[in-house]
């Protein structure tokens, strides 16, 4: 696309034939979107190489623009990682199809039958930025819950993005559903985003999935209903009670695994008696090349902790940083969580089963995990096949948003002749 591109005809055109796809698709089978799915994930894995080839020119246009070690991470596809692609679609198509689903059935004493069942949402347009798996993700769990989708990645996976759409595209049309089932916005000019958030004849619903600034703008601009995915300002709290070493092993796991992502913790809350076990776990840190940032209690424990500022607790680094502070007990680290986190991900970790469930109870965030790594907070490992993101809000989703969360209701009602009085 050029910058003469007509960004309003552009969009119409892509909503309408999304429209008319949706259409297509609340009444196409299960036995037709898992062909699709199939489909799909077998064109993923014959076209690694031209995949990858796809990548490095984002790759190298990411580069060019300065992103960071981790936003390139989270940019890289190897075949690794196509391979999950496609497995995460195998998983998709093993997972149950919502559709039609009956959640609930009961009958009135006039002799009315009602049912409720499950019921595509319609038109998904999603906006995200750099990870092009999202592509790949977010069309198949669409599809499977029988909706059309509107995909709009970020400038820096633009290529990358689209080669993966072609093998979208591909299962879809040797399955005979509609290619527009899943489309994406073939341009890298931001206005195609402001025309999908006053789009609301022709999407039902969106998905932002990205930093501060973009769910920001989303937020103020849209006139389409959201599922907001916030920015992961996680937590790990270890209390006085914790395992020295599963402390250890988890928060190491929790921030390090992957720094790129949104269930990275970014911020260790520690009890003031468990002081003693932070200089061990900042050894694994250190170890792993983590800059550690803390409170003056963290500083006079450990002369490897730099200073922390207020920033610093509303920061999501996505990066190998982590901020340290230090707590009187639980209802100080909850006043913390409440107080700078996003409502994503908190983890404790303890061995008291008290202080465990008043922290799941207390911390109103949409994941909170007790002896876990932060870094769990993804559908696949829910055993939801995939996510279209961790939905941070509380209409509608919230957590992981898979299958189930992309459909809504309808009351089914069955009569012998009745009449209302």
């Amino acid at each position: 696309m050029t910058d003469n591109t007509n960004i309003p005809e552009l969009m119409h055109g892509i909503g309408e034939a999304a429209k008319d796809a949706a259409r297509q698709l609340t009444t196409a089978s299960t036995k037709a979107k898992n062909a699709a799915l199939s489909g799909a994930a077998g064109a993923l894995r014959r076209n690694q190489n031209r995949i990858m080839s796809e990548n490095a020119k984002d790759m190298a246009f990411g580069e060019d623009n300065g992103l960071t070690k981790a936003m390139l991470d989270r940019l890289t596809l190897d075949e690794g990682r196509i391979e999950d692609m496609a497995k995460g679609l195998d998983d998709i198509v093993a997972l149950p199809d919502p559709v039609g689903a009956v959640t609930d059935a009961w009958d009135r004493p006039n002799g009315l039958q009602i049912e409720r069942r499950r019921t595509p949402l319609g038109v998904i347009g999603v906006i995200y930025e750099s990870r092009p798996n999202v592509t790949a993700d977010a069309g198949a769990l669409c599809l499977k819950a029988g909706n059309a989708a509107i995909l709009r990645g970020g400038s820096e996976s633009f290529h990358s993005s689209g080669a993966i759409l072609q093998c979208l595209s591909e299962g879809l049309q040797d399955a005979g559903l509609p290619a527009a089932a899943v489309q994406r916005v073939p341009t890298r000019d931001r206005a195609a985003v402001g025309e999908m958030l006053t789009m609301v004849n022709h999407i039902d619903v969106i998905v932002p999935r990205g930093g501060k600034s973009l769910i920001e703008r989303v937020s103020t601009e849209s006139r389409v209903p959201l599922f907001k995915h916030l920015e992961g300002i996680c937590h790990t709290y270890v209390t006085v009670d914790a395992d020295p070493e599963m402390a250890q092993s988890i928060v190491l796991n929790a921030k390090m695994r992957r720094t790129g992502i949104c269930g990275a913790t970014e911020t260790l809350l520690i009890d003031r008696g468990a002081l003693p076990l932070l200089t061990h776990i900042i050894d694994k840190l250190a170890d792993a090349g983590c800059e550690v940032r803390g409170d003056a209690d963290a500083q006079d424990t450990d002369k490897r902790v730099l200073p922390a500022s207020d920033e610093d607790w509303n920061t999501e680094y996505l990066d190998s940083i982590i901020s340290v502070r230090t707590v009187d007990g639980l209802t100080a680290a909850v006043d913390h969580i409440t107080e700078y986190g996003s409502n994503h991900t908190e983890a404790i970790i303890t061995e008291n089963a008290d202080t465990a469930e008043a922290f799941l109870n207390d911390v109103d965030s949409a994941i909170v995990m007790v002896n876990t790594s932060t870094q769990f907070a993804d559908g696949g490992e829910f055993g939801m096949g995939a996510e279209i993101g961790i939905s941070t809000g509380k209409l509608h989703a919230r957590g992981p948003v898979g299958l189930e969360q992309l459909t809504s209701m309808k009351y089914v009602v069955r009569g012998s002749g009745q009449c209302r009085p």
